[in-house]
């Protein structure tokens, strides 16, 4: 029996991919069929941003680097990505969420956002220190607002956006707040929505490939299909993320903060 072309062909890859937590979800489910389809394999690591540079900086190496495209674009400058192998993934918008059958709290305008952050009885984010970009965000947001140190007081502070959304599906905290992106995959809790258009953040993230890789045809490969257009109609695209947070709001679709989520198709890809 004749072997496979594509075993004729080259022998499998495996590739290393340092990643930021934001586009977990969809990365893992692609990888799964990457290595289905090719037979390379694929391993995946997840930490903030913060996380990925400090790892970097203590001499970890991987083949693809994926995180926000700012800091992507500065590694490519600098010389720690190959030149021009930069490709823009997607970008996720910052929520808020709750414990599944909980009630929604209004977060329509900044007035009303920064009311139920004064009246809840405790919020989960990501410590900042921990350099997630949503936590990073919302603790800046909170000083602007005025109420740093009111929230500060009954805040848990998270390692990752998975642990905030763990932290509101458990019951510990009342509401959480990271990327959409890494709230809409868990049955546990709701995305009660974006943050309203005024103080909204959308994050752009991106991957390239390390300069040091030995194995930069299949990391190629393996970007091309993130960002193929058939990934981007059914799993990158806007309509597909507001389509997922509508079915978990399904019973607020008429409130301030849906009609609000409408009016930010476009901003995000997941």
């Amino acid at each position: 029996m004749m072997p496979p072309a594509a075993a004729i062909s080259r022998a499998a890859t495996h590739l290393k991919v340092l990643s930021a937590g934001a586009v977990k979800y969809v990365v893992t489910d692609v990888a799964a069929k990457f290595t289905r389809d090719t037979g390379d394999d694929i391993e995946l690591s997840f930490a903030t941003i913060g996380g990925v540079q400090k790892r970097l900086k203590h001499g970890e190496t991987a083949d693809i680097i994926m995180g926000t495209a700012s800091v992507i674009a500065q590694m490519e400058r600098a010389g720690v990505l190959v030149p021009g192998s930069r490709a823009e993934l997607g970008r996720t918008l910052t929520g808020i969420c709750v414990r599944a059958g909980a009630p929604l709290p209004d977060i329509s305008t900044p007035e009303s956002f920064k009311q139920t952050m004064l009246r809840v009885r405790s919020v989960a984010y990501t410590n900042p220190q921990a350099g997630g970009t949503s936590g990073i965000f919302l603790a800046g947001l909170l000083e602007r607002l005025g109420i740093a140190a009111a929230v500060g007081n009954k805040a848990l502070l998270c390692g990752n956006g998975d642990e905030v959304v763990e932290k509101v599906s458990a019951g510990d905290a009342e509401i959480g707040s990271t990327f959409i992106s890494e709230i809409v995959p868990s049955k546990g809790v709701k995305v009660v929505g974006p943050l309203p258009a005024p103080i909204a953040n959308a994050t752009a993230y991106a991957a390239g490939i390390m300069a040091g890789s030995c194995n930069r045809e299949a990391a190629e490969r393996f970007i091309a299909t993130l960002t193929a257009p058939a990934q981007r109609a059914t799993r990158w695209d806007s309509s597909r993320q507001t389509r997922l947070i509508a079915e978990r709001c399904s019973k607020a679709l008429d409130s301030p903060q849906s009609q609000d989520l409408r009016s930010q198709r476009g901003r995000s890809r997941w």
